[in-house]
Order: C-alpha cells, then sequence, then structure tokens
C-alpha cells in the first residue's frame, strides 16, 4: 500500500534530484523509496537484482566505515600531491 510524504529539502538539491531521475528514466519517488528500502535493509539480505537502483546510489551505501580519529583533510591533501605529481 502507498501513501504519501512530505520532505523538506534545499532547493537545489530537489532541483538536480529531479533532472536526475528524468536522466535515469524514473521519478525522484521511486529513487527515495529505492535508496530508502537499500538502506533500511540488512546488507546480508539484499537481493541487488530485486531493488531498482542505480550503481551510484548504491555506491553511496556500500562506502567503507572510517575510523574516528581520521585525518580527512591531510588525506585529501595527499591524494592531491600524488594526482599532480
Amino acid at each position: 500500500m502507498k501513501s504519501s510524504l512530505t520532505l523538506t529539502l534545499d532547493k537545489d538539491l530537489i532541483k538536480i534530484a529531479k533532472e536526475y531521475a528524468t536522466i535515469q528514466k524514473t521519478s525522484l519517488s521511486s529513487l527515495v523509496e529505492s535508496y530508502l528500502k537499500l538502506l533500511v535493509s540488512r546488507e546480508e539480505y539484499i537481493d541487488y537484482e530485486k531493488i531498482p537502483i542505480t550503481p551510484f546510489v548504491r555506491s553511496m551505501v556500500k562506502g567503507n566505515l572510517l575510523p574516528p580519529n581520521f585525518g580527512y583533510k591531510t588525506a585529501y591533501r595527499e591524494y592531491l600531491l600524488e594526482k599532480h605529481k
């Protein structure tokens, strides 16, 4: 059974998300629903073939957890130095 939900989001984010949904030939509601299904499901029980979700969104959920003392500024600086050698 479907039900409606009102979300309050940044105006620019809504615009970009709608454009993304159009490119993906789906609705913004479907994108949000797919993401929430993936988010609340346990990783070991997910059948990715049954959830219509883009690889980009799936990659956000599978991100690695960083240690609490991770120095993101230092890591980014090192990445840039290596990239521009």
